[in-house]
């Protein structure tokens, strides 16, 4: 096997995804599964349940992609964004899941980089996850 053919299997994209909710943070892995697209390197996760653990492992960087939940409490996933967007040096897309499709207005006031409503769409939320990482890390 080539070198170039080895590296391009064992390369990674970390994705953090941030809710209270286990089960919100457990639909996100499943829906985008070990990689949303084709051309996209294999995930690896990072979970928070709280809005300071996600503020610190963004600040030790090496995150790719993070997902907030914008229905979180006590700290939502949109007001974290805009935090975050203010906050962390180089920060990644962040993709908020926003609490239905009319809230696109507030996912555009946190900055953040794409909005999927709940319920959770999985090819949605693929597709979009897709789209961001590949901007990202150039797949």
């Amino acid at each position: 096997m080539a070198a170039e053919e080895r590296d391009d299997r064992e390369r990674t994209v970390t994705v953090l995804v941030y809710s209270d909710d286990s089960t919100v943070r457990e639909r996100v892995r499943l829906a985008l599964g070990r990689r949303p697209a084709k051309d996209i390197p294999l995930l690896t996760w990072r979970e928070c349940a709280t809005g300071p653990a996600v503020v610190r492992t963004l600040d030790e960087g090496g995150v790719d992609l993070a997902v907030l939940d914008g229905e979180a409490v006590p700290m939502g996933g949109l007001g974290l964004c805009r935090q975050l967007k203010d906050e962390i040096f180089d920060c990644p897309p962040v993709l908020v899941l926003t609490g239905r499709p009319q809230d696109d207005w507030l996912a555009a006031w946190s900055r953040a980089d794409a909005a999927v409503a709940h319920p959770l769409d999985p090819a949605a939320l693929a597709a979009t996850a897709a789209r961001l990482l590949r901007a990202r890390v150039g797949a």
